[in-house]
């Protein structure tokens, strides 16, 4: 099979770590007889430079043609003048909402996964972390408060500000598919997180799940409150599969299970529109700071692509070949330098590429 991928630089080490993920994608076509046809874009700081614009018109309809996006990182220092002294729609994140909402990407999915050789940067007791943990946190990522009416007033002498948290049933029940669809895929159980004890938006997102949880018999659904969750995550995280959540609950609970993996350097991460396709990134920035040194860790992006693979092309095998041979390079020894730990073998960030690229086969 052919698939036509965009690739998405952008600034600091994303042209490394979109290089090593290529590199990987290319030894999957080799192994399983699939090509992987790239088209370069620019978004961000470089786009900026190049046309004034984080992102030009022209980029999002070659993304839009495309069977998914691979995206590195975007931005750099904020004390950068040339990107930040502008407006902020001219900034070089703006590039990275623009896309968004271009490409109409609502479900975001960031996976947490503690592999046990890295068990030891978790801030967790190890009677808690036990053998480890494996959950995706599915966020709904257009509406909620982050996109509703707001604004700022003075009342009788005092400033009043005020957003809206709105949803509605069809946004619920486009991203509770999404979470639905997921969990097959995986160990079958969603845990959808809201505050319906409060909130009537959450009572109407609770409704919305329990009525599309009827067309999965083989899932599991549950419901917890966002702040029991976030206890939850620190306490007893191996009880999680998928988790489900409106946006803002969303930001919140997805780095705070970030953090508790010890390395956000590992971290991958997706975002899903109605269809199959979709963009595909790790969970942290451009790390302008080590750009160029050959010492950024490729491995969120990499297991980004291997998202791309099971998500947007259906390709279960080939993904799961992906992380194997993650999982055997960290089992091996070899680390970069951000996970280095005492007994291992620290490479750079094209080496940890090509050790990874060598075991699929």
């Amino acid at each position: 099979m052919d698939y036509n991928v965009v690739t998405i630089s952008g600034d600091g080490i994303g042209p490394e770590i979109v290089r090593e993920a290529c590199k990987v994608l290319d030894k999957v076509g080799q192994v399983y007889g699939h090509t992987f046809n790239y088209t370069e874009v620019l978004m961000g700081g470089c786009s900026i430079d190049a046309y004034g614009v984080p992102l030009t018109d022209e980029a999002l309809e070659t993304a839009k043609k495309s069977d998914a996006v691979l995206l590195g990182a975007v931005g750099g220092n904020v004390g950068n003048s040339r990107w930040y002294d502008v407006a902020p729609n001219l900034r070089p994140e703006a590039g990275l909402l623009a896309i968004r909402k271009g490409l109409n990407l609502f479900a975001n999915i960031r996976p947490a996964y503690l592999y046990k050789e890295l068990a030891e940067a978790c801030p967790l007791k190890k009677e808690i972390i036990g053998d480890g943990f494996d959950m995706v946190i599915m966020r709904e990522l257009t509406g909620g408060i982050y996109f509703g009416e707001r604004h700022t007033e003075e009342v009788n002498g005092v400033m009043k500000a005020t957003d809206t948290l709105t949803y509605d049933e069809n946004e619920i029940r486009r991203i509770a598919i999404k979470a639905f669809d997921i969990a097959m895929k995986r160990r079958k159980q969603v845990i959808s997180v809201d505050k319906a004890n409060v909130l009537d938006s959450s009572r109407l997102w609770r409704k919305v799940v329990e009525e599309v949880a009827k067309d999965y018999p083989e899932v599991t659904l549950s419901h917890m409150l966002v702040d029991n969750c976030a206890m939850q995550l620190v306490m007893n995280p191996k009880q999680f599969d998928v988790v489900l959540t409106e946006n803002m609950f969303g930001d919140i609970l997805s780095d705070e299970a970030s953090m508790i993996t010890g390395s956000i350097g590992m971290l991958s991460s997706a975002s899903l529109n109605e269809s199959k396709f979709g963009m595909y990134e790790p969970s942290h920035g451009s790390a302008p700071d080590i750009a160029g040194k050959d010492i950024a860790n490729p491995i969120a992006t990499i297991l980004s692509a291997a998202m791309m693979l099971r998500y947007s092309f259906d390709l279960d095998k080939e993904a799961d070949a992906i992380e194997a041979a993650v999982q055997n390079v960290l089992t091996e020894g070899y680390r970069t330098v951000d996970i280095m730990s005492e007994g291992c073998v620290q490479t750079g960030t094209a080496k940890m590429g090509d050790l990874i690229a060598e075991r699929i086969g």
